[in-house]
């Protein structure tokens, strides 16, 4: 079973990952254009705005996958001198928070682009509605969630090192 479930977070770190992957493509495809735009003639309008989307998006999507693997910042100086079984178990809350918090921020995200949706609220500049990309980075944050749920899983089943 938790082998199970680490295979579907690794792909849907992995599919979330290549999908920043065009975001931030995009961004720089969208910052280079908006700086020749604005020698030769006048700047792309909304850049500002997308930019800020594209990038709450990179950044969701990018969550799982630095999860995955251990890129996100940690302290082990302290750890690294206490039992085996005190390591795992410190570790295993530390992602069982992790977990909680970050369900919590995708549930509240997703609620509020949904509150974006009901009352038709769109983006300053170009007037676009914007809640997809508040819904990305939702999924962004469950997508985390699900991938420390799955870490817990393994911790307290023994599977990762310590």
């Amino acid at each position: 079973m938790i082998d199970r479930l680490d295979h579907i977070s690794r792909m849907l770190a992995k599919g979330l990952a290549a999908l920043a992957g065009f975001f931030l493509t995009a961004m720089m495809l969208l910052a280079c254009a908006n700086m020749v735009s604005r020698t030769l003639w006048l700047p792309i309008p909304g850049t500002y705005e997308l930019m800020g989307f594209f990038g709450a998006v990179v950044t969701g999507f990018a969550l799982a996958f630095a999860q995955l693997n251990k890129s996100h910042i940690s302290v082990g100086l302290l750890m690294k001198r206490l039992p085996k079984t005190v390591r795992r178990t410190l570790d295993a809350l530390t992602s069982l928070a992790s977990c909680v918090f970050f369900a919590l921020i995708g549930l509240e995200t997703g609620q509020w682009a949904g509150y974006l949706v009901r009352t038709g609220e769109l983006s300053e500049t170009l007037r676009i509605a914007y809640h997809p990309f508040v819904f990305a980075t939702a999924l962004g944050c469950l997508a985390m969630a699900f991938v420390l749920l799955v870490d817990v899983l393994k911790t307290i089943s023994g599977r990762t090192e310590h």
